[in-house]
């Protein structure tokens, strides 16, 4: 477990220059200690003592990252076994497999097909991260043409799966930096297999029989340097595979383990007749602790609940899932069409949004920030106020995409409809309906004053 803020405090400078944005090295300390801080932030601070804070003071299950660019997955990190003790960090990656056996039509159709998989949430892209690539007869030069072929065509991570080192190999020498996930090393494999991840630059996963049997596997690689590790138990059925997640984080937080300190890969690809009931697994693994899933296929309604439920369970329970202020226009709207104004709450947001999209009424929408509150929470709250509305919309420059100045206000705020009027002189505040789902008939009636 990570050093007290005390014991971190003895190992820095103790210059209180406030270069790293807090008043003494004291206070630099207790937010490195409470993970509120980055190392990176104090200059001063020694090559031996970095080193020493950076190992000590790393989270109990350890973060990884796998492939590159807008697809880069970072899973691990995490602090808490349970979300609402703090957040979770490392949200799971999800992979499809890929076999060598497969067609170059077949690969090329289902690349293309898993790349229409994108989602836009609270502002956020969703969508699968990886594509799983399994060696299945031991042709190194099969399995290399087929992971550049991944690498040619999309901009997903790889994870490189094979039995044979040599294989292997093959497949990070055409990798160029786009870091894959080497799986796995054995107790056979682990000495050539490390010796590939350290000269690849590339992580490891590790396999065993148990979960007591990858604890000599990860003593070996950590001891040979390497710390971006996976785990995989080799369970394959879900009592067993549920029961192994829950121990690896246990051990690792409440025993510090450091042995078992890393995020872990799962298969139910190889647990399921078919891609529901992988996906049934798939959903069990996002809640308890899953760091990558590797499905057999990636279909849009198996796919989506899935990385819907990733969304909700990685975000921070303290903080409200926000939407970014300004003004959103919805079915292409004119210098005509009518201006509504709500908070920044994302289920606030996606509501009126949804609602305005199916009237088909080309409209501008302006979200106003109320720290991620509802309308009647922030209005309650005065984060919804009328002046402040009102300032909000002037700033906002909506003015100068409209030809008249009327604005609608949601129904449960009307009492600031007066306030608005006073901050925005010349324009006309109309009160809209209590309830989203009415907006659609108010819209198709609406006429500006």
């Amino acid at each position: 477990m990570g050093l007290t803020g005390i014991q971190i405090f003895k190992l820095l400078p103790k210059t209180n220059c406030k270069e790293c944005g807090v008043p003494t090295c004291l206070a630099f300390a207790m937010n490195l200690a409470s993970g509120k801080a980055d190392l990176d932030s104090c200059p001063y601070v020694s090559d031996e003592a970095r080193e020493q804070l950076a190992e000590a003071s790393a989270p109990p299950i350890r973060p990884v990252k796998i492939g590159y660019g807008a697809r880069k997955v970072g899973i691990g990190g995490e602090t808490v076994l349970f979300r609402h003790e703090k957040t979770f960090y490392g949200p799971p990656g999800f992979a499809a497999v890929l076999t060598t056996d497969m067609g170059d039509d077949v690969i090329d159709a289902k690349l293309r097909k898993w790349h229409t998989f994108n989602y836009e949430r609270v502002g956020l892209m969703l969508r699968p991260e990886l594509v799983a690539i399994k060696d299945v007869d031991g042709n190194a030069e099969r399995f290399a043409q087929v992971t550049k072929k991944v690498y040619d065509a999309s901009d997903f991570g790889c994870i490189l799966m094979s039995d044979s080192p040599n294989v292997l190999k093959a497949g990070v020498s055409v990798s160029n930096g786009k870091n894959p996930l080497i799986y796995a090393a054995t107790a056979g494999t682990i000495d050539a297999l490390i010796e590939l991840a350290k000269e690849g630059k590339c992580p490891l996963a590790l396999k065993a029989d148990s979960v007591e049997a990858l604890m000599p596997l990860s003593q070996k690689a950590v001891s040979a340097g390497l710390k971006e590790l996976v785990l995989d138990t080799g369970a394959r059925s879900i009592k067993q595979l549920f029961e192994d997640q829950v121990c690896i984080r246990r051990a690792a937080l409440l025993k510090q383990n450091r042995d078992l300190g890393f995020p872990t890969i799962t298969f139910p690809c190889e647990m399921a007749p078919d891609l529901d009931g992988e996906t049934l697994i798939a959903s069990m693994l996002v809640a308890k602790y899953g760091g990558v899933m590797v499905l057999s296929d990636i279909e849009g309604e198996n796919i989506f609940p899935l990385l819907l439920e990733r969304l909700n369970i990685y975000t921070d329970p303290q903080r409200p899932m926000t939407v970014t202020p300004g003004i959103y226009e919805i079915n292409n709207p004119g210098p005509d069409s009518p201006v509504m104004v709500t908070t920044n709450f994302s289920l606030t947001y996606f509501i009126v949004s949804g609602e305005i999209e199916s009237s088909r009424v080309p409209s501008y929408l302006v979200i106003v920030d109320s720290e991620g509150l509802s309308v009647m929470t922030a209005w309650a709250a005065g984060k919804f106020s009328g002046d402040y509305v009102g300032g909000f919309i002037k700033k906002s420059g909506i003015a100068e995409k409209t030809t008249h100045k009327n604005v609608i206000i949601p129904g449960y705020a009307a009492s600031i409809s007066g306030d608005m009027e006073e901050e925005l002189p010349g324009w006309k505040v109309k009160v809209g309906p209590r309830e989203a789902a009415h907006l659609p008939k108010y819209l198709k009636e609406w006429k500006p004053e």
